[in-house]
């Protein structure tokens, strides 16, 4: 596992294709910062992947961040762990939100489960990038 410091926080690359993220305490997350975000993940990642999202902090987000987050097609599923009936309910929201590409989301309140989810949710996604592949 590598980790890795960014200006909102801290990206931990668990496996070639899972990164679990941990926003920092009271980060108002913008579209600069959703911008580094994509950009490490599109750098140091292997598509398609995965993100476990670690609520471990209070953090909100710029309208313009909110519609801009996770938007990159090469995300194919992300587990949201949350600690706190707040933390579930923004999460909820924030996955309702109108998105050109909807979002595969599903929320946890145990780290293991949400990990368990992810690698399970990566078997048909890197089986069907090697069918694409072989076309």
């Amino acid at each position: 596992m590598s980790n890795y410091k960014l200006s909102f926080g801290e990206i931990t690359i668990i496996q070639d294709d899972i990164a679990e993220v941990i926003v920092n305490d009271g980060v108002e997350f913008d579209l600069k910062m959703v911008n580094e975000y994509h950009g490490f993940l599109l750098k140091n990642m292997k598509s398609p992947f995965s993100l476990l999202i670690n609520k471990l902090n209070s953090y909100t987000y710029t309208f313009e961040a909110q519609r801009e987050l996770a938007s990159l097609y090469q995300i194919n599923a992300m587990s949201v762990i949350v600690y706190n009936k707040i933390a579930e309910a923004s999460t909820k929201s924030l996955s309702t939100l109108p998105r050109e590409m909807p979002w595969k989301i599903k929320i946890f309140h145990d780290y293991q489960a949400g990990l368990r989810w992810l690698q399970k949710e990566q078997l048909p996604a890197a089986e069907s990038m090697l069918l694409e592949v072989n076309k």
